[in-house]
């Protein structure tokens, strides 16, 4: 299978890379300047290309689409890998880049209908009780940022993203939503966790959590084998 992964240097998109190589899968890792890559860790193996891409641009998404199975889009507003404060101040300062992104990528599948599309997004959209997520929570989504460490201020980025899931909401291509547990950090790929759709995966603490390992797990094991199609799907310990 030849996957594509945009953001393919981030936290998450570099573990993705990481899983799909290492069943065997050809990767195209995206980058905003692919050709300034020269220390990462999957940069010199086998069935791995770079390529620059710019995900707000949809001409520019559009060429990097022919020739994949699926596409994995691992996008924020900076690199929190490398800074992740810069990444948090550029998405309160433009939350709308979340809708700009899924109008792109949608663009793109015109022409691509049978590409599959599966969009990294953020947990805020997830639902705290039947029919209210937590980015309309405005009590309970700032407790969250709170716990998490992130400033309040970020409400306005969580609500973006939770935007860029309702633009994929209003197509027909094959796209996939993933959130991930409310706290995400490196850690231990285990392979072991629990999926959900609309609601976060809480554990005996009641937290919702899991490794950017385990969630590149399951978004590779999301590719090879569909089960979320025009859908939202989670996961948690």
């Amino acid at each position: 299978m030849h996957i594509g992964v945009i953001g393919a240097t981030g936290g998450i998109g570099s573990r993705v890379v990481t899983e799909a190589l290492d069943r065997g899968h050809h990767v195209t890792a995206f980058s905003r300047d692919a050709t300034g890559i020269t220390e990462n860790r999957n940069r010199d193996r086998d069935n791995i290309d770079w390529k620059s891409v710019d995900i707000l641009d949809a001409a520019s998404v559009t060429a990097a689409v022919p020739g994949l199975d699926v596409l994995i889009s691992g996008f924020q507003p900076g690199n929190a890998a490398k800074d992740f404060a810069d990444t948090v101040e550029r998405s309160i300062a433009d939350p709308t880049v979340h809708v700009t992104a899924a109008r792109a990528l949608l663009k793109a599948l015109d022409s691509h209908p049978r590409t599959r599309l599966i969009v990294i997004g953020g947990a805020a959209s997830l639902e705290v009780e039947p029919g209210l997520v937590l980015a309309d929570a405005d009590e309970q989504l700032n407790k969250t940022l709170d716990l998490v460490g992130l400033p309040r201020g970020y409400a306005a980025a969580a609500r973006g993203a939770r935007d860029g899931l309702n633009v994929l909401r209003t197509s027909n291509r094959l796209w996939t939503y993933f959130s991930p547990a409310e706290h995400i950090a490196p850690g231990e790929r285990t392979g072991r966790f629990r999926i959900g759709g609309d609601q976060p995966v809480r554990d005996a603490d009641g937290l919702s959590r899991i490794s950017m390992e385990d969630a590149a797990v399951a978004l590779v094991d999301e590719a090879e084998l569909p089960r979320f199609v025009q859908r939202r799907f989670t996961i948690g310990y």
